[in-house]
């Protein structure tokens, strides 16, 4: 039980990780091309889907039995957190906060079910 946390831990770590990697990017984006807010806020969602998707698809690798509920975590997880971030932060929670959700928990699952 003990190695599967610190996996889970690892792999959660890592999702934060690249989703800070593309937010650099598509702030470097932002800054050369000027891009408009709802292209900015549509990155911010494939952010969120690209890094849950691919630590779906590790945890799914790593744990190897019950990849999809290991990715379904692991998207909780990121969702979890990214809430409490953004409450703590005072960005209060949006209409989109069911939708992000869904997506979190979405690609991770099928990250998982893809390894």
């Amino acid at each position: 039980m003990k190695k599967y946390v610190g996996i889970f831990l690892k792999l959660l770590i890592a999702s934060y990780f690249i989703t800070g990697v593309f937010l650099l990017l598509l702030a470097l984006l932002l800054y050369k091309f000027h891009l408009s807010g709802s292209v900015v806020s549509a990155g911010i969602i494939v952010t969120y889907i690209a890094s849950t998707f691919f630590t779906g698809f590790l945890a799914g690798k790593r744990m190897g039995h019950q990849k999809y509920l290991w990715g379904l975590l692991l998207g909780g997880a990121y969702f979890i957190v990214l809430a409490i971030v953004s409450l703590c932060a005072g960005a209060g929670v949006g209409h989109n906060f069911l939708v992000t959700l869904f997506l979190c928990l979405a690609s991770g699952m099928l990250g998982g079910m893809l390894s």
